[in-house]
């Protein structure tokens, strides 16, 4: 994506996610599921899989995505801007909790940053501000 709209994205997050309490709940009753997922690390493939899987997120399909989305894997900005795209629309079904590796040091040290860096050139540094303002 242009860095326009992923800033735009960026934006939006935060604005939702400034909202929300520190801690979420989620419940649901016996005849409805919710997916629960961990450490994607930047592996754009088994988020795929996990949609294929599950089915993609809506209002009859709920997922709570456990923290660490980037670094190790080399696609953490596609897995961020569908996690994001999929928060914003469907704010009461898709739920984000934060990872150790959504933190500027850990991001320094696995990957995140040099990814930010050289898919967006020009606004790389302000992109990834934006990115660590939102985690």
């Amino acid at each position: 994506l242009h860095a326009r709209y992923v800033l735009n994205l960026l934006h939006e997050t935060r604005k939702h996610l400034k909202q929300l309490p520190n801690i979420s709940h989620v419940s649901t009753c016996y005849s409805e599921e919710v997916t629960v997922c961990g450490d994607l690390h930047g592996q754009l493939d088994d988020l795929f899989l996990i949609f294929y899987k599950n089915g993609l997120p809506s209002p009859s399909k709920s997922y709570v995505f456990n923290g660490d989305f980037v670094d190790r894997g080399k696609q953490s900005l596609e897995i961020l801007v569908i996690l994001f795209t999929f928060l914003l629309i469907y704010p009461k079904e898709v739920h984000l909790n934060r990872g150790n590796h959504e933190d500027h040091m850990v991001n320094l040290r696995y990957g995140f940053t040099k990814e930010v860096m050289q898919t967006y050139k020009v606004h790389g540094k302000k992109i990834l501000k934006m990115f660590q303002n939102v985690f």
